[in-house]
């Protein structure tokens, strides 16, 4: 059966997650695999690079599909974004792949961005895809803060309570912040990457730095949060609306042609 890699990109307001519900709720796997349906008739079941949360967005997931016909893929890209109508999920690209390419298993890296947004008016056309807090924060400190994250540690802290990964040690490549400019205010992107994450790690992450840039924290407190290995050492969790999911790296990029 021909394999293809799929490039997707979705607001994730209305939907309960990436992952299909038990309980019938909105998925965009579950789109995904109805639009699919609609080509080729029968059950599909695609596999991800990552389980995004409910209310997490996505510029870059990518995602790995099985089918019966040998589709050419750009009329396989414009065929299921015409089955997706109305749902903000669209299909960037599609691309044939190996049948050893696996969307999850194959990725050597996964990249988010977080973006927060600091004034005191409401926001309004970003309202649901950016967390928006009132008072000004210290950029450099929350720099600062982050640089005793990067590196291989014991993420504990920083873990949620249902996360099911095996361990809490992973290798937390980069966290960038940028600075930019916004009406009224100003808006901090945080940029993080690394081969995988815990559950909750990038919300955890961020809502501790927020903590910091507020002057609520020092920034050595992140450093004795991560080293207690206590989840009640974290700062309050970030709600999911600001978070997305930008790029999975592969050794071999499917998309780079």
């Amino acid at each position: 059966m021909p394999r293809y890699a799929l490039k997707i990109e979705y607001d994730g307001t209305p939907f309960a997650g990436w992952q299909r519900q038990a309980q019938g709720q909105a998925s965009v796997q579950g789109a995904v695999e109805a639009a699919l349906a609609k080509l080729e008739p029968g059950q599909h079941t695609i596999a991800a690079a990552g389980r995004t949360d409910a209310g997490v967005h996505a510029t870059g997931q990518v995602a790995t599909c099985d089918l019966a016909r040998d589709w050419d893929a750009f009329r396989l890209s414009e065929a299921l974004n015409f089955h997706l109508k109305p749902a903000p999920v669209s299909i960037l690209r599609a691309v044939r792949v190996a049948d050893d390419f696996h969307a999850r298993f194959s990725a050597m890296e996964r990249r988010y961005t977080f973006r927060l947004v600091q004034r005191r008016a409401p926001v309004t056309h970003d309202r649901g895809r950016v967390w928006q807090v009132l008072n000004p924060l210290d950029a450099d400190a929350m720099r600062e803060g982050a640089t005793f994250l990067t590196g291989l540690h014991d993420f504990t802290t920083f873990r949620s309570s249902m996360c099911q990964a095996a361990s809490p040690v992973k290798t937390l490549d980069e966290i960038r912040l940028e600075e930019c400019d916004y009406p009224g205010g100003q808006e901090i992107r945080f940029h993080l990457r690394a081969r995988s994450f815990l559950h909750n790690q990038v919300r955890s992450i961020v809502g501790t730095l927020e903590r910091v840039g507020a002057g609520s924290w020092a920034p050595e407190a992140v450093k004795q949060a991560l080293e207690a290995r206590d989840r009640a050492a974290c700062g309050p969790v970030c709600p999911p609306q600001g978070l997305y999911l930008t790029g999975v790296g592969y050794p071999d990029d499917p998309f780079a042609a």
